[in-house]
């Protein structure tokens, strides 16, 4: 196997995902630095730099972030957009919920809400429910990023907007933290914050879409 086919095997990624990588100059820092601890963050991506220790006092992120090379190899979820206006969408009215995860045509939102400094979103919706609560309570606002369907994209143990189908063809979207499943590598845990919420797992073929979840926003009052 070669060197890239190594290590993407090490990082438990496939080695397309990690060409991908490379050609756009975007790393999951997150993953390289749960497996790769206190390694030098240059040296794992390019080679080009010792492979000196980083020091206990600096983690992996702070010391990449520190590096005069990192803004060339930028976080996946780096992004930050100084003003944008993300539309908000009723997703009780729209007339499929997958079309949230695709171009939105034919969707109009019933406001926009503008944050500076927010990282890039694609839309932002209520949320329903108690499953994630009391991280998230029914009322609350979350924004999104829409993110390839595919388990090599998936951060896993982060929160994720998800549109699933089930066997009998009834369509759901829910706000699940999503992790690796033992039922093998074709399938994914959907994880409530909700310990009353057992979790849930589903083939990676029921999931129509998906969105990381960016930003979230409480009214705590109305007056």
């Amino acid at each position: 196997m070669s060197k890239d086919g190594d290590f993407a095997e090490f990082l438990g990624i496939s080695k397309q995902s990690l060409s991908n990588w490379k050609s756009r100059n975007t790393y999951d820092i997150e993953l390289l630095y749960t497996k790769c601890v206190n390694i030098n963050p240059v040296f794992l991506l390019t080679g080009e730099e010792p492979i000196k220790l980083i020091s206990e006092k600096n983690s992996l992120k702070e010391e990449f972030h520190n590096n005069k090379d990192s803004q060339i190899f930028k976080l996946k979820t780096d992004e930050v957009v100084q003003k944008q206006s993300v539309p908000l969408y009723d997703i009780q009215a729209s007339a499929s919920v997958v079309s949230l995860f695709k171009d939105h045509i034919g969707e109009k939102p019933i406001d926009h809400i503008t944050i500076p400094n927010l990282p890039k979103c694609d839309g932002a919706i209520y949320v329903s429910g108690d499953s994630m609560y009391p991280l998230l309570k029914s009322g609350d606002i979350i924004m999104y990023k829409k993110v390839e369907n595919a388990l090599d994209a998936i951060f896993w143990g982060e929160m994720y907007l998800v549109s699933i189908t089930n066997d009998y063809g009834d369509e759901f979207v829910m706000v699940k933290w999503l992790h690796r499943s033992e039922l093998g590598h074709d399938f994914v845990k959907l994880v409530s914050e909700n310990r009353h919420h057992q979790p849930t797992e589903f083939h990676i073929k029921n999931i129509k879409g998906l969105a990381l979840i960016k930003a979230s926003v409480r009214i705590n009052s109305m007056y």
